[in-house]
């Protein structure tokens, strides 16, 4: 069943042009300089291919709550995966929507000088101005449509994704509205989203949370929202 994703309003994409990419359950909105549909699609068949080719020979790595080693022959999306989930303590397909966002659109810069690839609010970037983003914590929250950060141009792209117990249908064992992680790997940025939102159980866990995230290599910026109650660290500018 088709469901809105009325998140993806939250990403100001100016000057760029927006399209949907998708292939069975991955569902990409993508903006570039041009409308790139079909390499889009043509990316994630490939790297939907190779995941599943390697899955079929190692169900470990779907179904794995914690970090697995992958084998040499692994395709490269399936290692970058299972590095991050390592870091972050976490089974890699914690990893796949930021690795997938990442991936394709470091593929479609070659065609686009600019690229912001959103997949389920995991999102990686590639930009040359200042754009904004807004935070999506829940209809309810307070935060909702009043708070924003502010993404600076970065020459090699960015990942900043978001884990949610309260409003995310994907797993986590927390309770967390908005657990964001800025990385330059948005693979990272997708695990240590989960893994942070996992530690939150309530607003009381909200530094222990902030604290976890700065202790990992790689993470550049957190941001974790439980009701009224919010903490930030590092790359996080706040509008």
């Amino acid at each position: 069943m088709y469901k809105e994703r009325a998140y993806r309003r939250w990403v100001k994409s100016d000057g760029l042009v927006s399209f949907e990419a998708v292939v069975k359950e991955t569902d990409l909105f993508v903006s570039a300089d041009s409308d790139l549909k079909k390499e889009a699609v043509a990316s994630i068949m490939r790297y939907r291919g190779e995941l599943e080719d390697y899955i079929m020979k190692h169900e470990d790595f779907l179904t794995s709550l914690e970090p697995v080693e992958v084998k040499a022959d692994a395709p490269e999306i399936a290692k970058v995966m299972a590095a991050a989930a390592k870091k972050a303590g976490v089974g890699p397909m914690a990893a796949v929507a930021g690795a997938m966002a990442e991936f394709v659109g470091r593929g479609l810069l070659k065609l686009s000088g600019e690229i912001v690839v959103e997949n389920g609010g995991d999102i990686f970037l590639k930009i040359n101005k200042k754009r904004s983003m807004g935070i999506f914590a829940g209809e309810r929250s307070p935060f909702t449509g009043k708070l924003a950060i502010e993404i600076e141009p970065d020459k090699d792209g960015v990942g900043v994704c978001t884990s949610s117990g309260t409003v995310s249908h994907s797993l986590s064992f927390g309770n967390a509205d908005a657990a964001l992680i800025i990385s330059d790997n948005a693979a990272l940025a997708d695990a240590m989203a989960t893994a942070t939102g996992n530690l939150v159980k309530s607003a009381s866990d909200i530094e222990k949370g902030v604290a976890f995230a700065k202790s990992v290599e790689g993470v550049r910026g957190v941001l974790i929202i439980v009701g009224d109650k919010l903490g930030s660290w590092g790359d996080i500018k706040l509008i």
